[in-house]
């Protein structure tokens, strides 16, 4: 059972500020601050070497205002059915922004989801978001945990009145976005910008191909058999660099047949069943565990599958279809491994630009 933190209730939230009617003489006046029209600050993200360029939706421009908001969105309480649960409750920083390696999460009501948190980071560069790519922008992903019954199980309305009521929100989305009633469109517009911040490439890998530092013969050996199309052929979906992730949906032969649809359940394609999106590897080793429902506890679990576990399932990856079991030996899987740890970026998982404000 997770610990959660409570809001709490703030009184008087309604009042105006300071009350200003009280104790003062009916020809005091006092002069409002000047208007200002200068809006919200241009924020200008940093992108790591060797990662190709984000493409910002030309409605939601990243601003200092609206970055500031939507990490305090991203950890608001405020959003779930019974003021407890948080976007940050299932996406931790020190793991990776998943659930504390729990294999489901759970919500409100204390109902186990069905799927494994997926990490959040850089969120910038997918498209079709979710497992099954149930969201088309990053944008109108913010609304479905909201309104899922097992998740936060609140609805848009409810957490809209309670941000309006608050006594700070309503200020903060005018700086953000020029009006403080606060609106769906703008809620998850903040949100997205936030998530948009939060990028992870500066890891022992990236120092290392960048020269910077380097690598054990052992993590060298596991770049190679990571690449090799005869050993791992990781590479084809975790390209290697940059992102760690091709954004597409595969079948990668966990079931004969799919218990959960997938992507099919999406769009509905015979072709689609038991597909699901190519995770990034960046943070893998914090990220556990693995797999669409998590049922993979260890990395060396994940590479034994790919090893001798792949099942024959009619929509398998072809790629997969292709790979002759056993081709790895144990070293080579350990190697691999070690190869995996490098990934990790310790600058992301303790940025307090990231932490709950």
């Amino acid at each position: 059972m997770k610990f959660r933190f409570n809001t709490f209730t703030i009184l008087g939230a309604l009042a105006l500020p300071v009350l200003i009617g009280i104790g003062c003489s009916k020809d005091v006046s006092l002069t409002p601050e000047p208007p200002s029209n200068s809006g919200p600050t241009p924020y200008t993200l940093t992108i790591p070497a060797g990662f190709p360029s984000m493409i910002i939706p030309a409605d939601n421009p990243m601003t200092v205002e609206g970055i500031a908001l939507g990490r305090r969105l991203f950890y608001e309480p405020l959003l779930s059915g019974d003021n407890t649960l948080a976007c940050g409750s299932c996406h931790n920083q020190q793991f990776g922004f998943t659930d504390n390696q729990s294999q489901f999460s759970d919500g409100i009501d204390f109902i186990e989801g069905t799927r494994n948190s997926m990490p959040i980071m850089n969120l910038g560069w997918e498209r079709d978001f979710l497992w099954d790519g149930g969201a088309s922008d990053l944008e109108s992903q913010a609304v479905g945990p909201i309104e899922n019954t097992i998740e936060m199980h609140e609805t848009l309305q409810n957490a809209l009145a309670e941000l309006n009521a608050h006594p700070e929100y309503p200020a903060l989305f005018k700086k953000a976005f020029g009006s403080d009633i606060i609106n769906t469109t703008n809620l998850v517009k903040a949100i997205a910008q936030f998530e948009r911040t939060v990028i992870s490439g500066n890891s022992r890998f990236d120092k290392y191909m960048k020269q910077e530092t380097s690598l054990t013969e052992q993590e060298i050996r596991g770049m190679n058999v990571f690449t090799d199309f005869q050993k791992g052929d990781c590479g084809h979906c975790h390209v290697l660099g940059s992102t760690f992730t091709d954004y597409e949906f595969k079948n990668n032969g966990l079931d004969l047949v799919s218990v959960d649809e997938g992507r099919g359940r999406i769009t509905l394609i015979a072709s689609d069943y038991g597909k699901f999106k190519t995770p990034s590897l960046r943070n893998i080793g914090l990220t556990g565990p693995y797999m669409h429902d998590g049922r993979f506890s260890s990395l060396e679990q994940v590479l034994n599958h790919y090893n001798t576990g792949i099942l024959a399932h009619p929509n398998l990856d072809p790629l997969l279809a292709e790979a002759i079991p056993g081709r790895m030996t144990a070293q080579d899987i350990q190697d691999i491994i070690a190869f995996l740890h490098t990934l990790t970026d310790e600058e992301f998982l303790t940025n307090p630009d990231f932490k709950k404000p």
